[in-house]
């Protein structure tokens, strides 16, 4: 089972009293516009064989496939971010192997190579071909020289995304804050986001809601898409 969260109801009523509402975004207005990102859901990440595993990261897989189907279904796109570690250096992120052992600094890096097991989507993962892709090398997806991110969504004309994965607090939200400040608008769903802890995913997301975007479950925002879907099509009727 994914983690069991509830927003705070003080965080819910400073919010109501701020903007009016307790969800920002309460329908879409065009599914064309919308897109389900999904961050690092990858063996590294997943596997129990792996130094940075979230057991959790297991129990969210049929909601991302659920909300990526929904989805798609509504006109939206679908983006598998990978996070790809590049060998830091003096140029490069040499700073986060201060954060690591230097043995685990290693692992990190031969882990998420394009080749290696633990660069992998996780096998049950719903990827269709229409889907994108993503490889990011920081955190955040959006941080500049991460990714090509940005590009694709304004091909596809993209202004609202929803964020999905593991790490609920370290890179889904680092990727939803800098969408929120490059203004997109920008959701955090609490049941397909994973974390090592409860508390650590509930203080994310209960941050993540006060200040910077909306925080639905998969069930409200398929059924959100599916409204959205029907009003389409019976206006090109």
């Amino acid at each position: 089972m994914p983690h069991k969260f509830q927003m705070p109801k003080p965080y819910v009523d400073r919010l109501v009293q701020r903007q009016g509402r307790e969800h920002t975004v309460e329908h879409f207005e065009d599914t064309k516009k919308t897109a389900l990102v999904v961050i690092d859901m990858q063996n590294y990440f997943m596997h129990d064989t792996q130094q940075s595993c979230v057991p959790m990261a297991c129990e969210v897989v049929d909601n991302v496939n659920k909300l990526a189907a929904a989805t798609r279904a509504a006109g939206g796109k679908v983006i598998w971010v990978q996070n790809f570690a590049p060998y830091p250096s003096k140029d490069n992120w040499d700073k986060l192997k201060e954060r690591y052992t230097p043995e685990g600094s290693k692992l990190r890096w031969e882990s998420m190579q394009k080749e290696a097991f633990g660069f992998e989507l996780w096998p049950t993962l719903d990827v269709k071909p229409e889907d994108l892709r993503v490889t990011k090398r920081r955190f955040s997806a959006f941080i500049q020289g991460s990714s090509d991110i940005e590009i694709q969504l304004k091909d596809c004309n993209i202004d609202t995304i929803m964020v999905s994965g593991v790490a609920t607090n370290v890179c889904c939200e680092s990727t939803a804050r800098d969408a929120m400040m490059l203004n997109y608008r920008t959701l955090m769903v609490s049941d397909a986001c994973a974390a090592t802890t409860d508390e650590e995913h509930a203080a994310s997301l209960s941050n993540f809601y006060l200040f910077f975007g909306d925080v639905q479950t998969t069930d409200e925002l398929v059924a959100r898409l599916d409204v959205a879907k029907r009003r389409n099509v019976k206006a090109a009727e």
